[in-house]
């Protein structure tokens, strides 16, 4: 058991922690979901970092990795637009989630088929995980930041800027897969 892959379980046991402070009938409780939510941001950054910087890459960790930060998202997403049932929420978050599950599909798919490298995460994946991380801490936070920044409306901004950077991703990774998948 490495630090990298330790800090992945953790952010994978932080997400029942993170629904029940979600649902706590206290004031504060936006401040804890919006904490948790962001200690599992830095722990996903943290445990690459730390995998490449100490060698202690693993087929468990690769695998691992991005299924606790597909659940966190996927769990988050979910209790906002349980939190606030709208088309304006749903639909950024569907698309997101959508994405998730169509881009993993073909990602083990094309590994089957010993092309995973074509798939492989890129530049636009990360910049649209970092989109879809600000706009959850943002909308969970929910609160006008020093009473004056509009927090849930900023997140509503960046939460479109990941749906928009979703498809395109998902758009390139399907160009890039289109040959195998055509082939086959």
């Amino acid at each position: 058991m490495t630090t990298a892959t330790s800090l992945t379980i953790l952010r994978i046991a932080l997400i029942p922690v993170f629904v029940v402070f979600f649902y706590l009938p206290v004031s504060w409780s936006n401040i804890a979901v919006t904490a948790i939510f962001s200690i599992a941001a830095i722990t996903d950054w943290l445990d690459g970092y730390l995998a490449r910087k100490m060698d202690q890459t693993s087929a468990f960790g690769a695998f691992l990795d991005p299924v606790a930060d597909k659940l966190m998202v996927a769990t988050a997403l979910v209790l906002l637009v349980e939190a606030s049932a709208t088309a304006w929420l749903a639909i950024p978050a569907a698309i997101i989630v959508g994405r998730e599950i169509a881009v993993s599909a073909l990602r083990e798919w094309m590994a089957e088929m010993g092309q995973g490298g074509l798939v492989a995460v890129s530049m636009l994946g990360k910049i649209k995980t970092t989109a879809q991380i600000t706009a959850i801490i943002l909308l969970l936070f929910h609160e006008p930041l020093f009473g004056v920044i509009p927090t849930e409306a900023l997140g509503y901004i960046a939460l479109y800027i990941a749906a928009v950077l979703t498809l395109w991703s998902m758009w390139e990774y399907m160009r890039k897969a289109w040959p195998s998948l055509r082939d086959a």
